[in-house]
């Protein structure tokens, strides 16, 4: 029962962080360390976690989807959803070629709580850039797709979201907030299944080696989808609102707080 409450407690902070600027990554390593848990444990927990996150984004964004594979189906790159495909496909090139050379160096520097606090604060800075931003464009051309792509490959940091650099750095280029957001968690769709291939090859020799229950690993999965798609509608509510720098406040506090426990 322990294990149990230990895996749905890490699903509610997978859910909650997820699509909340504030990374679920740099939560995750903090909660683990704190729960007693050593990595090769939840290998194959944080695996499920993340096609549970993927199966998230495709049901709430299951109509844009749905458009997008049908242009893609008729080989249809002239319509607005059409044209996302090579968007995304421009986008999440820089992202990969980030992971696949750094990704390895970035997970080892930032194992200490020193490094996670200064992503934090970076984090927040990244954050509260966005009040700044202003609508000019319903269209996310090229140029803007790759730097989009580039500040979701950095997002690989712990410490740094994912979704608030992308959508951050697409409100910053003029794009509107419901554009950015929708733009930036249909980007994440190939991220995660790229993640989930990687982690697969590299990790196949882990993921049977588990700690946890079929039922404990399930338990924190659902709960992390549940959690995770109330989030996402209240991460849109939030952007809609012109908020989202209000998140910066709360990176900014935990960064500091974990800086000083390691200068400590």
């Amino acid at each position: 029962m322990e294990q149990l409450a230990k895996t749905i407690i890490l699903g509610i902070i997978q859910g909650l962080t997820e699509w909340l600027p504030i990374s679920s990554t740099g939560h995750l390593k903090l909660f683990e360390n704190l729960l007693g848990f050593k990595a090769h444990e939840l290998i194959f927990f944080d695996v499920i976690l993340h096609v549970g996150t993927l199966i998230v984004v495709l049901v709430f964004f299951r109509r844009d989807v749905g458009k997008i594979l049908s242009a893609l189906a008729r080989l249809d790159f002239e319509t607005e959803y059409g044209r996302t495909v090579p968007l995304v496909v421009v986008g999440v090139i820089p992202t990969a070629l980030i992971g696949l050379v750094f990704g390895g160096l970035i997970q080892n520097f930032f194992q200490k709580l020193l490094g996670v606090g200064t992503a934090f604060l970076l984090c927040g800075v990244i954050l509260y850039s966005s009040k700044f931003a202003r609508e000019k464009t319903e269209s996310v051309g090229y140029l803007a797709a790759l730097i989009i792509g580039i500040a979701q490959g950095v997002a690989i940091v712990p410490g740094i979201s994912r979704s608030g650099a992308t959508i951050t750095v697409a409100l910053l280029l003029g794009i509107s907030r419901e554009k950015a957001f929708k733009f930036s968690f249909l980007l994440s769709i190939p991220a995660i299944l790229g993640a989930l291939g990687y982690t697969a090859c590299t990790e196949r020799g882990e993921l049977t080696s588990t700690g946890l229950e079929w039922g404990e690993i399930f338990a924190g999965a659902i709960m992390a989808m549940l959690v995770g798609y109330f989030a996402l509608k209240m991460l849109w509510k939030i952007i809609a609102r012109g908020k989202l720098h209000f998140f910066a406040f709360y990176c900014w506090l935990l960064g500091a707080v974990l800086v000083l426990l390691e200068s400590f």
